[in-house]
Formats: C-alpha cells, sequence, structure tokens
C-alpha cells in the first residue's frame, strides 16, 4: 500500500490514436491466491472475465510485470477493436510501473489506457466510467498517475465504505462479504459489459448506459 516511486511524470499528449493501436484495458489488483478474492482485487475479476470473453488465457507480459492476454472486441468485422487485457503482477501500490511498460511496448496512446479499479466513496455494485481526475486516495491510481500523467480512462467499481469503525486498509483487503458475492457475478458481468462498450462506442455513449 506504499506509494510508487521512481518514475517520470509525463503529460499526455492528447492527439488523435492511431486507428491501428490497441486499447490497454489494465485490471488493478493484488497477485497471489491470498488476495484473489478481496474487494480490491475487483479489476482482476473483471479483466479474467474479458480473458474468457475474447477466448485468451493470461500469460507473462514480454518486457513488463505483468500477465497479459491480447484479442479482440466487438462484433467480428472492422468495427472490433484490438485489445491489450492487462494484469499488474506488482502489488497495486506499483502499478504504475507494468503499466508504462506494457504502454511502450504495445504503442498504445494514453488515452486508450483504461484502469479498472475498485471505489469506496460509490454503493456496492455501482459504476462509473470517467476520463481523467484524481486518484481518491487509491494506490493503484496514484502509481499509474505518478507513471504517466492522469489522463486515461478508469471504470470504477463501487464497493461503498466499511462498516462502522473499520479501517479502510482492511475493509479493501478482505473478501467480499456472503450478501456481496450473491451479486459480484451480475455486478462483474456488468463493468466487463461497460469497458466493452468504451472500447467500442465510446466514452460518450458507455456513461450513458452504465453510470447509473
Amino acid at each position: 500500500m506504499r506509494a510508487a516511486s521512481g518514475f517520470r511524470m509525463e503529460t499526455a499528449a492528447m492527439t488523435t490514436p492511431d486507428p491501428n493501436a490497441p486499447w490497454l484495458i489494465v485490471g488493478l489488483g493484488n497477485p497471489g491466491p491470498g488476495y484473489a478474492a478481496n474487494r480490491h482485487n475487483v479489476g482482476f475479476m473483471v479483466a479474467d472475465l474479458l480473458a474468457e470473453r475474447v477466448g485468451g488465457a493470461f500469460k507473462r507480459a514480454p518486457k513488463a510485470q505483468a500477465q497479459v492476454v491480447e484479442g479482440r472486441i466487438g462484433p467480428p468485422g472492422p468495427a472490433s477493436r484490438r485489445v491489450v487485457l492487462a494484469k499488474p503482477m506488482s502489488f497495486m501500490n506499483l502499478s504504475g510501473g507494468p503499466v508504462v511498460a506494457l504502454r511502450d511496448f504495445y504503442k498504445v496512446p494514453t488515452e486508450r489506457i483504461v484502469a479498472i479499479h475498485d471505489e469506496l466513496d460509490i454503493d456496492y455494485g455501482t459504476l462509473r466510467l470517467k476520463l481523467g481526475g484524481g486518484d481518491n486516495g487509491h494506490n493503484g491510481l496514484k502509481s499509474m498517475t505518478k507513471a504517466m500523467g492522469p489522463d486515461y480512462h478508469r471504470l470504477r467499481f463501487g464497493i461503498g465504505r466499511p462498516p462502522g469503525r473499520m479501517q479502510v486498509a482492511d475493509f479493501v483487503l478482505k473478501d467480499f462479504s456472503g450478501a456481496e458475492r450473491k451479486e459480484l457475478d451480475y455486478f462483474v458481468d456488468r463493468a466487463a459489459d461497460a469497458v466493452e462498450a468504451l472500447v467500442t462506442e465510446g466514452l460518450e455513449r458507455a456513461q450513458s448506459a452504465y453510470n447509473s
């Protein structure tokens, strides 16, 4: 949960993207089976579902501490979009390094990067798509922004606030509750739909459909 260090801040050049450049879709989480069902790992859960949809299996990334799946999203033919799905294998607070390495290797414009992450300040299961903005205390976003600037897309997956006096760090590193797990598959599926809509239809139409 420490802040990332050692990465040069860059200001994203908001130029017209290369039409052949892929989208880099990053699920944020912590590696290892002990974290797999944590609230903080919902980004990994959505990335795993997207990998199933494109028919790929995660494998070690070239020149980055991450796992990746390459595929296409959208209807068959020219309307589909090339994507690289990624799960950084650093810890959450060091996500920026692997993401920048993947961005550079695949030559992805910063505005075609999507971070999928848990969000404390919206209700459980609520989704919010946005471009740019602050990190709201999220260490994965903080590391990414320090490494490459803020001008990337985010899919915020609401997990709600911790109950009572529970510390935020304890809350996000606990598994979803039994009651939450009853709806988790539905919400993860909807989040994957939102990412697909963003990539194939654009931010405005995806926000209209999924920002509940």
